[in-house]
């Protein structure tokens, strides 16, 4: 099980900081979604949760409220989490984005995208620890996946005459 050390029972007192901020939860995996969802109402966030990217676009543009944060998982049907946070990144420039997945690519991710990621499993403590550290840094977002292929460059530039 990806989340067998978030039970949704862990203390939270020393991160119950949260000011209401709006957190948009993604993630095809039920459990997963319902517990991450218990964990942030409980530090006293507003949570938006959807199981996939296409729900996920569609309630992000029909919440009028400003979203904070897009906390999605990485690998998902349909849409991935990188392509879900690049296209509300679109409509929602102010929104960070953090990305967590049971997976050993987040290292790359927050490289290519700038983007703060979480290891599953993980304890909700650590989980509202990051997401409140995210909520409270500048955003470092970055275009994503194509500034670090040097393909990209290989154009044949005219010399100016």
């Amino acid at each position: 099980m990806l989340l067998r050390t978030l039970t949704g029972n862990e203390d939270l007192t020393d991160t119950l900081t949260a000011k209401l901020e709006t957190i948009l939860v993604v993630d095809d995996n039920a459990y997963v979604l319902k517990v991450v969802t218990e964990v942030l109402l409980r530090a006293n966030f507003q949570v938006l949760s959807a199981e996939n990217g296409a729900n996920a676009i569609q309630l992000a543009g029909a919440t009028v409220e400003r979203i904070d944060l897009l906390l999605s998982d990485v690998d998902m049907p349909g849409m991935s989490g990188p392509d879900l946070g690049l296209l509300l990144k679109k409509a929602r420039p102010q929104m960070h984005v953090m990305l967590m997945s049971g997976g050993d690519n987040g290292n790359l991710l927050v490289l290519n995208y700038g983007w703060a990621f979480i290891q599953k499993p993980f304890v909700a403590a650590k989980l509202v620890e990051m997401i409140i550290a995210v909520l409270h840094s500048p955003d470092r977002s970055q275009a994503g996946g194509h500034e670090f292929d040097t393909r990209k460059d290989n154009r044949r530039v005219a010399p100016k005459t």
